[in-house]
């Protein structure tokens, strides 16, 4: 299956809704580790704020590991998730100067009620279970509200 298909697949079903709160998974193309790169992770990085500065989303949480992002957010007001999702994707590029993203992502949309601290915590520890560290504290590439 080429990478457009899967991207296509990846979208079927899938609908946005304001205030909705999404755990999104993408990576790079040919999982091409871009983010062992500082400057790199910090364009991705700066790209997530921006988005939250201009209303589109509201991070709560976010792992950015050397080939994916890992991020939990919470849709603006008349929003597309795709459309936020992308234009991340498109700015960070850009910035990077180079194709760096593969086509489409995952979300999963939560509910209300489920522990988002513990959703939270799982998501900014995948580099000590991918054993880039030993302490979460030592990986510079993490942020999330309530830690």
């Amino acid at each position: 299956m080429d990478d457009r298909q899967h991207s296509r697949d990846l979208r079927k079903g899938r609908c946005s809704e304001t205030g909705r709160i999404y755990l999104v998974t993408t990576t790079t193309h040919q999982r091409v580790p871009w983010f062992q790169n500082l400057l790199n992770a910090r364009c991705l990085v700066q790209a997530l704020m921006e988005a939250q500065q201009r209303g589109l989303s509201e991070t709560l949480a976010y792992v950015l590991m050397p080939d994916h992002l890992h991020w939990l957010l919470v849709l603006g007001e008349k929003r597309n998730l795709s459309t936020v999702v992308g234009g991340v994707k498109s700015l960070s590029a850009h910035r990077i100067g180079h194709r760096i993203w593969q086509t489409g992502f995952h979300d999963h949309a939560l509910r209300h009620e489920k522990d988002l601290k513990d959703i939270s915590r799982y998501v900014v520890a995948n580099p000590l279970r991918a054993g880039l560290v030993k302490s979460l504290r030592d990986y510079p590439h993490w942020d999330a509200i309530w830690l």
